[in-house]
């Protein structure tokens, strides 16, 4: 049932109340792949800038795209440089890139993706961390217990937040879960998550310090001393994100190389029309069968901890 559609469009499973749905071209697992949206009229748009940050303002739920879901490898992210900012597989050096599986882990352990609206700011400093933003929108680890599909438009209530550095960037991870989810009411901070899934935040730091070990990389770090902030920082960090994508959607920070086509934010100098959506979208090779994940995705990593 997670699998996706084997071509075409289809309806983001459980996002039917958002209404947004995907389109999928070329053959996933490939370097073409690419996953497209649509709002709930049929009308494709970018989910980096045209989904709402907020699917409730007043409960600070925000709505979460859905990049991974739980237990895959393939490292799929929305496409922040491409017009419309489909959903495509990060590339390393010409290849697709996919998470090793470090022991005792599978893939990745929660659903991970991004929320909408937001932008960690390369040129900003953090005052918390001492580093600048990572140039992306900002990272969600849904811990509910359903596995989400590829470009699922979900509703999260935050937790807290952990900062890791990476390579000198700030990139802070989200801890949410899926206002949906059996068990949700009893999730308000971030101390019921480890009240409640013991082990699991620890599972966290240890997957986000050595899941680049196998690829050569060293162990990554973390503000903090890797310790969890809770719901309150969380949302303000969000919230600070939010305030640098809106400077980055109205032209008054220059975003480099980020495309913010949109067709929602209609003061942005980047509005475009659906006619242009349309072109960007047909100009994609048409949805094929997947392609085959290599056989060394599978492989399971040891290694003593330093």
């Amino acid at each position: 049932r997670g699998a996706p559609a084997q071509c075409g469009s289809r309806r983001a499973e459980g996002g039917t109340m958002a209404g947004y749905s995907v389109e999928e071209r070329a053959a996933p697992h490939s370097l073409e792949y690419r996953l497209f949206f649509k709002d709930a009229a049929g009308r494709y748009i970018s989910p980096f800038h045209d989904i709402p940050i907020y699917a409730d303002a007043g409960q600070n739920v925000f709505n979460m795209v859905v990049e991974v879901p739980r237990w895959t490898n393939a490292k799929m992210e929305i496409a922040t440089k491409d017009p419309l900012n489909p959903i495509k597989q990060d590339v390393k050096k010409g290849k697709l890139r996919y998470v090793a599986n470090v022991f005792p882990h599978k893939g990745y352990i929660w659903n991970y993706g991004a929320i909408p609206q937001t932008w960690e700011d390369p040129g900003h400093k953090d005052e918390n961390t001492g580093c600048c933003g990572d140039n992306d929108p900002i990272d969600v680890c849904e811990i509910g217990s359903k596995v989400c599909s590829r470009g699922e438009v979900i509703k999260v209530k935050v937790l807290g937040t952990l900062a890791l550095i990476d390579e000198g960037e700030t990139d802070w991870k989200i801890i949410a879960i899926n206002v949906e989810d059996p068990e949700a009411d009893s999730y308000n901070d971030i101390n019921d998550v480890r009240r409640m899934k013991p082990g699991y935040l620890e599972a966290t730091v240890d997957w986000f310090r050595r899941y680049k070990v196998p690829d050569g990389k060293p162990e990554n770090q973390f503000a903090f001393n890797g310790e969890f902030k809770d719901k309150d920082f969380a949302v303000n960090v969000i919230k600070s994100t939010h305030e640098h994508w809106k400077a980055l959607i109205a032209k008054k920070t220059d975003g480099g190389e980020i495309n913010c086509t949109n067709l929602t934010v209609s003061d942005s100098p980047f509005c475009c029309s659906q006619e242009c959506a349309k072109a960007t979208v047909d100009a994609a090779p048409p949805c094929k069968a997947a392609n085959p994940i290599p056989a060394e995705v599978d492989k399971w990593f040891y290694y003593q901890k330093n």
